[in-house]
């Protein structure tokens, strides 16, 4: 049945339009009256209510260019005789549908998105309509072509709605044309338009679901190419490209591909009308995500559209999952509609047997243990843990935004991921038969939608991603094998682009048509290019009518199967091509400046490409190499030449010699131009600051900006300058990338405002205050227009342009377009003030980046981390007397009393003072508040600085020089607290710390304090806050800033007296301890005067090229991540020398992030390495330590070496070393660990990722004798080492004072909890920190602790718990006086829970009468003093107690024969361990009888122990001492 045929009657359009709306020719042309100045209020509806299987068509007569968007469409249930109409058609409520752009709009809100065509692209004279079905249902056409349905459920009585919105400015209502109104309904999903009778000729075929490719929802796939692309009704709506794709797949078809992901499921034909004949599914079947979602999951689209909240703050606790189990051979797919780059990982998908209903969602779907296949990456995870490292080709971490990925479960039960409508394979084989999809929003991944393979357009799109992707696949499946004959020739394919011919065999290349066009004159080469092979072409003619010239690369893409594009620079995959200067790599630049410019060539110069072993790209310019210009360029590519615009003709230059590519040459001897980043010399300190507006991202070292999602979002990309701008310096950035659906483009100015206390607006011209900017030709200032039609128009420039900015010495603004002076924008800018350059990716423009023609380098920061390491001879005065304020001070100070007492004579800032010497480690310079003035706001600041107070230039003595306030001393490195915010040169670094400064009252006390570890602390009324910064500098000052209500102070410290240096107290260095109670944990491994380990022969640095998110400070011997928690590679620019030791010490960890820093080495020069997110991601010549593991090239080649580097707390000196032979050797607090890897070649240079947890760390140089690498004592001297908080310290290498592995254990802090649960009374053990010391296997090797000791008189050997966790208990102080000496030995005795409490409060393991915590007599023993046992004195038969079992090996004595394991339920995690105890104790010698072990065990005993000694027992009363009780949790 058709619709009703239309005959003329009243006018089409009812006569009450919108306000600005006219009608004519009958009521059946609209148009909207001023279209330059108004965009909205063009509303007009049909006369009559809609008829169904009506289409109501109009035409578009005329657009405008004046604004973003256009027609818009659909239907309302509100009649328009009494309709107040809004301004648009999306503020149509009461049952309205609109189609606006290719989005669905039910009331104004959206429900369907990516819908049809997209209304917002079509021109004038195109077609729009709509129709209601006899089903209710809302359908659009477009020139005659049917959308599919857009809406269900439409009343039965609507009006045509059209809205002549923004381009659209008028259109004629036309006859209706023939709509989609069957006499049944057809079975199909509501939003699913079943295939129209012409498809079943298909169907009646045979051709299975699995072969067929299905175009358009309404044709079938051409089996053959057309001979004329007209009047063929086939292929009457088909672009070319479509039909030539179509065909390539036809050929493909028999078995190279699966890409129909909406066939019917195997076994099951499709039924008559073209539709499977399996189950009808309801609307309320369909696959949809479950309303119950990971934590920071927000749906809409009905939900088919899922999207992570917080996407820059959160990486996880995104997991969704379907509404219902997946049927078989049923394909759930989805598009991913937006990433942001800021983490590294992406979207995870794949199948779970478990009930959305019934699932406490995990933080990311790798952590749940059952019933749960995921595709990460590229490869498959069961249950998280790995199962197929390489499943496929494609990294789902490296797809992009608008690819589809899709999985389905066959009826084999196995099941196939698909991207982008490519077969990946089975993925498992075995299958569980229920099991819903799974997707984890995880990283970079935001938001998803559901697609049902509806959509022509993205069939279209995976088409062509498929041939893309053809490409690298096949170049790599043709790589050469290792040995041939005779290579093949290198020629030119002849598949070129459409402007290109092929002559001379394919010898040649040419454009025959050069001077009509400029481009599609891209040609590749016939075969892949073997590695060292040079490519290599001659300019044979040129024409002077274009810009532009060759450009040379090579590209992953096989050219059999590539769809060409205009320039090779357009494709977004696999390619790397030279062009102009400058390096691409997948059209986005790389490298700028690189190397001759290939636009200078004239006819007969030669260019030439080639791939080396190494995998780095390198060009030539006439036979002379430009250099590295690429890295990791994978095997098996194509050479490219694209013949653009002056370039007209190559030829292939054979029997090419391969020129000698060098090394890199040290920095400066580059053999590139001048401008080179890489050259070391010019260029520009300025770039964009990391503060910046919500939508902008900040990339390429801070050199290139962007605003993401730019066809969604238009504004909020606000980016600043990272320091003001000097007078008569030029700041130039050039437009990069520009979008054409906006409206406005880019704006530029100047503003007053300091980045960090800027608040980012939607726009700069919304800032109100001290901001000038030029938009279009208007200059504007703090959002006032202060004069129109200035020389340039920002809105008409386009990609390449350049914009610069510079204020003048006499307060005058220029902007300059491609380094043309546009003359003074304003004036009156202020003189003594800073500006910042802002730039605001507004509207059309996207992307911009910083040029060459910025103005040069301030080198003034690079001298002061010269002047900041300085350090010079102190000598403090005498012990006693005060400290002293600096009579360089801020201009509002006066200093009273000697210089004790600074006082703020006006104002509330100006009031900067400074100690007068130096800061000895550990001295405290602290001072009293006297008066305060509560009229101000704000706090007292104090810090350290670098700056000299006697060094602040012509304002020395007086201040002039000196800045405000603390925040703005920048000329040298300066650490301060303001209120409970910590800024390292005014730099945020920490929130939240310590008291606020801001509540000090008259007389509270505050003070600043250099740790001996180089961080800095702040106390208050003499609490120490802890420490506020890391990485201090040796030679640093106390600094002051009265700011605020705080007055005037007075100091109440003094300088410390040098003691002599035999008064001093032991430390880690020292040579020789006093006598003291031995431990047997912290003897070192001595090195044994092998490996001498050499002096360092200079100071070493950190490399200048590192990681995007490091910042170098201490003369480049700090290196702190100050972002995200990746990108934080850096490299010592000395190499290794043998022997040589180099270490970094780690100042400061945090802890929300999981994993920890990477050490290792590479060999390769790392000067202009490309250094990517992640040490791990290096996959050439480097060999890394990560937590316990060794890796080559990103492959482990070894397990459980060493410490685990991920629980190396704060403070922990790492170091590593070349023995004589090449070995690599690993230290940890000066403990050699062994060689890591053997044979490392030379050179190489040191490498730290601070990834993770490790955000900044410090190069550090051995102590004098820590250089030599002996043993600082003899075992001897060991055995009479200090003891400090209960463990020994290492004579030489010791970790400092506050490093402590316990701080970061896990293992240690389970068994604390374990020890809490048996409730015993705190006075039994010993204070914290001597309470514990954990010997899991992380901990000991970090102490570098030896598997068995000796100890008492005679000698005897004893192992250290591994594997235990040990609680010291407090011991009695005349028991310790008496009998705790080196001349007992070492023991330990099994166990259990019940007996733990009784032997406490006994004291000892036999029956004894003194108490361990006490000298008095236990309660119901009267009268009996303490008295020491005699030797072997036995007491009288009756009160003989029962023979106590110990042995000298906890591997025996913690069998669980000797002690009982006990369950228990950890009241941290929930879950269920087993538990047990024992007693580490002292034994008296010749109190005891060894013997053979007694005990029946499971497992061999201690093989390091006779087993004729491996038992001791006894009987004797006082024999042994509790030392401390052992814990081990399995």
């Amino acid at each position: 049945m058709y619709p009703e045929l239309y005959t003329p009657g009243p006018p089409d359009l009812s006569p009450r339009p919108g306000r600005l709306v006219s009608l004519s020719a009958c009521g059946r042309t609209a148009r909207r009256q001023q279209p330059g100045q108004e965009f909205n209020h063009g509303l007009v509806l049909s006369r009559e209510p809609l008829r169904d299987g009506r289409i109501f068509t109009v035409r578009i007569d005329r657009k405008v260019n004046s604004w973003s968007g256009s027609i818009e469409i659909g239907v309302t249930a509100l009649d328009p005789s009494v309709l107040d109409f809004p301004s648009s058609a999306t503020g149509l409520k009461g049952g309205s549908w609109v189609v606006s752009g290719c989005s669905v709009l039910r009331d104004g809100r959206s429900v369907l998105e990516e819908y049809g065509q997209d209304l917002d692209q079509l021109g004038e004279g195109d077609r729009v309509g709509v129709e209601r079905t006899a089903a209710g249902e809302l359908r659009l056409w477009v020139n005659g072509r049917d959308c599919g349905v857009a809406a269900t459920g439409l009343p039965a009585r609507v009006w045509a709605v059209v809205d002549l919105y923004g381009k659209c400015t008028q259109i004629t209502v036309l006859p209706p044309e023939p709509g989609f109104s069957p006499a049944t309904p057809i079975p199909t999903p509501s939003l699913e338009p079943s295939a129209p009778a012409e498809d079943s000729t298909l169907a009646e075929q045979g051709t299975s679901g699995d072969e067929a490719f299905m175009v358009s929802p309404a044709q079938a796939r051409p089996e053959t190419f057309p001979n004329s692309l007209e009047s063929h009704n086939e292929f009457a709506s088909m672009e070319l490209s479509e039909v030539v794709s179509n065909a390539i797949l036809s050929a493909y078809n028999g078995g190279l591909l699966n890409v129909n992901l909406s066939s019917p499921p195997a076994g099951e034909a499709p039924g008559p009308s073209g539709t499977a004949t399996s189950p009808i599914l309801t609307s309320n079947d369909a696959l949809l995500f479950h309303e119950k979602c990971g934590t920071l999951i927000k749906l809409s689209n009905n939900n088919k559209t899922a999207e992570r909240r917080r996407p820059l703050d959160e990486f996880n606790n995104g997991v969704v999952m379907t509404n219902r189990p997946l049927r078989d051979n049923e394909m759930f797919e989805i598009r991913i509609d937006k990433l942001v780059d800021k983490w590294s990982g992406s979207i995870e998908i794949g199948v779970t047997t478990h009930n959305p209903n019934n699932l406490e969602y995990p933080a990311t779907m790798t952590n749940l243990q059952s019933g749960t296949i995921m595709m990460s990456g590229c490869g498959i995870l069961t249950n998280g843990k790995g199962t197929r490292r390489e499943y496929c080709e494609f990294s789902l971490d490296e797809l992009q935004e608008g690819d589809h990925i899709g999985l389905t479960r066959k009826s084999s039960s196995a099941l196939h991921f698909f991207i982008n409508g490519i077969d990946q394979g089975v993925a498992t084989p075995l299958t569980p038969p229920v099991v819903y999809g799974v997707v984890d929003l995880y990283g970079m991944a935001v938001k998803v939608t559901i697609v049902h393979n509806n959509n022509h357009s993205d069939r279209l799109r995976r088409n062509n991603a498929i041939l893309r992707a053809l490409s690298p696949e096949g170049a790599l499946r043709r790589a050469a094998p290792a040995a041939q004959a005779e290579p093949e020739r290198l020629l030119f394919h002849p598949n070129c682009g459409q402007k290109a011919a092929i002559t001379h065999e394919g010898r040649t290349a040419l454009r025959p048509h050069a001077t009509d066009d400029f481009n599609h004159g891209v040609v590749l080469s016939s075969r892949a290019l073997r590695d060292g092979e040079v490519f290599q072409v001659r300019i044979d003619k040129m024409v002077d009518k274009w810009a532009g010239s060759i450009e040379i690369g090579v590209t992953t893409h096989n050219p059999a199967y590539l769809q060409l594009p205009s320039t090779m620079t357009n494709l977004r995959s696999g390619t790397w091509m030279m062009t102009g200067n400058g390096v691409m790599h997948n059209g986005t630049t790389i490298l700028d400046e690189y190397g001759h410019n290939l636009d200078r060539l004239k006819a007969g110069d030669t260019v030439g490409v080639v791939r080396r072993e190494d995998g780095t790209l390198h060009f030539f310019v006439n036979g002379m190499t430009q250099g590295p210009a690429a890295w990791n360029v994978p095997p098996g590519v194509y050479a490219v030449v694209d013949l653009y615009g002056q370039a007209a003709q190559a030829t292939i230059v054979d029997d090419v010699e391969v020129p000698q590519v060098p090394e890199p040459l040290p920095e400066g001897n580059n053999q590139v131009s001048p401008s080179s980043p890489s050259s070391g010399t010019g260029g520009s300190d300025l770039r964009f600051h990391q503060l910046h507006g919500s939508n902008a991202v900040i990339t390429n070292g801070g050199r290139t900006a962007l605003r993401h999602n730019c066809r969604s979002e238009f504004n909020d990309a606000i980016v600043i300058s990272n320091r003001a701008l000097r007078d008569g310096e030029l700041f130039e950035i050039v437009i990069q990338k520009m979008v054409d659906r906006w409206s406005g483009s880019i704006e530029a100015g100047v503003t007053a405002i300091r980045p960090e206390d800027l608040e980012f607006p939607n726009t700069m011209t919304d800032i109100d205050y001290d901001t000038w900017m030029l938009s279009g030709t208007a200059i504007m200032q703090d959002g006032n227009t202060m004069r129109n039609n200035y020389g340039c128009d920002l809105d008409a420039l386009g990609t390449g342009a350049r914009i610069g900015m510079m204020r003048t010495a006499r307060g005058e603004l220029h902007y300059f377009i491609d380094g043309q002076d546009q003359g003074a924008a304003c004036s009156g800018l202020p003189p003594g003030k800073e500006v910042y350059a802002v730039v605001d990716l507004y509207g059309q423009c996207v992307q911009v980046s910083i040029t060459n023609a910025t103005g040069p380098m301030d080198n003034s920061l690079a001298t002061s981390n010269t002047a900041t390491e300085k350090s010079f001879p102190l000598h403090s005065p005498a012990a006693g007397v005060a400290h002293r304020f600096h009579s360089t001070c801020g201009k509002n100070i006066t200093l009273e009393e000697d210089g004790t007492r600074a006082v703020r004579a006006a104002g509330y800032a100006h009031g900067l003072v400074f100690s007068t010497k130096e800061l000895k480690t550990e001295e405290v310079f602290e001072v009293k508040v006297e008066e305060l003035d509560e009229k101000w706001a704000g706090s007292l600041r104090l810090g350290l600085t670098t700056l000299a107070p006697g060094e602040t230039g012509t304002g020395a003595g007086s201040g002039p020089g000196l800045p405000p306030s603390l925040p703005e001393l920048r000329t040298k490195t300066t650490w301060m607290v303001s209120s409970c915010e910590v800024r390292r040169d005014g730099q945020l670094q920490r929130m939240n710390y310590g008291r606020n400064l801001e509540r000090l009252g008259v007389g509270s006390h505050v003070g600043i304090r250099r740790g001996a570890d180089d961080t800095m602390h702040v106390l208050v009324d003499g609490e120490d806050m802890g420490p506020a910064a890391t990485g201090i500098a040796k030679s640093v000052w106390a600094v002051l800033d009265l700011y605020g209500p705080v007055r005037s102070v007075s100091i109440v410290s003094s300088t410390r007296l040098d003691e002599p240096e035999g008064t001093q107290p032991p430390s880690p260095s020292s040579d020789t301890g006093s006598e003291g109670e031995e431990d047997d944990e912290g003897e070192e491994h001595g090195l044994e005067g092998q490996n001498q380990v050499a002096v360092m022969p200079t100071a070493l640095e950190f490399l200048e090229n590192h990681g995007k998110n490091i910042l170098l400070s201490n003369g480049n011997r700090t290196a702190t991540r100050v972002a995200s928690y990746n990108q934080g590679i850096v490299v010592i620019s000395q190499p290794l020398v043998p022997q040589l030791l180099v270490q970094v010490r780690i100042d400061f960890l945090n802890r929300q992030w999981t994993s920890s820093l990477v050490l290792g080495v590479i060999t390769c020069p790392p000067e202009r390495l490309n250094f990517p997110a992640s040490a791990c991601a290096l996959k050439r010549a480097a060999w890394l330590l990560r937590g316990r593991g060794v890796f080559h090239n990103g492959l482990k080649i070894c397990e459980k070496f060493g410490p685990n580097l991920d629980t190396c707390p704060e403070g922990t000196i790492l170091g590593l070393r070349l023995d004589s032979s090449g070995g690599l050797h690993l230290h940890i607090n000066g403990m050699d660990q062994g060689v890591a890897v053997p044979d490392v070649p030379q050179p190489c240079h040191a490498l730290v990722d601070l990834y993770g947890q490790c955000e900044q760390v410090t190069i550090v140089t051995p102590e004098p004798g820590a250089a030599s690498g002996k043993r600082a004592g003899t075992q001897g001297d060991m055995e009479k080492a200090d003891m400090v908080d209960g463990i020994k310290e290492s004579v030489c290498w010791g970790p400092p004072p506050t490093a402590s592995p316990l701080k970061s254990c896990e293992y240690h802090a389970l068994c604390s909890r374990f020890q809490e649960l048996l409730l015993l009374p705190e006075d039994y053990f010993m204070p914290p920190p001597k309470r514990s010391l954990c010997y899991c296997e992380s901990c000991r090797k970090l102490r570098g602790d030896e598997a068995h000791r000796r100890r008492g008189e005679p000698p005897r050997e004893y192992a250290l718990p591994f594997g235990w966790c040990r609680f010291n208990l407090r011991v009695n102080p005349r028991l310790e006086a008496g009998t705790l000496t080196k001349k007992w030995h070492m023991a330990y005795h099994g166990s259990n829970v019940a007996a733990v409490r009784r032997v406490l409060d006994r004291g000892e393991l036999g029956a004894g009468t003194a108490s361990i915590l006490s000298c008095r007599p236990l309660k119901g023993e009267p009268g009996l003093g303490f008295e020491e046992p005699g030797e072997n004195c036995a007491p009288p038969r009756e009160q003989q107690p029962p023979p106590v079992l110990l042995s000298p090996s906890l591997q025996y004595a913690g069998a669980e024969a000797l002690a009982s394991k006990v369950q228990f339920r950890d009241p941290k995690s929930q879950q269920t361990h087993q538990a047990q105890v024992a007693f580490q104790v002292c034994v008296r010698p010749g109190s005891y009888t060894p013997g053979p072990p007694s005990a029946a065990l499971r497992e061999p005993p201690d093989p390091h122990f006779s087993p004729a000694e491996l038992e001791w027992v006894t009987k004797e009363k006082g024999a042994t001492l509790l030392y401390a009780l052992l814990v081990r949790v399995e």
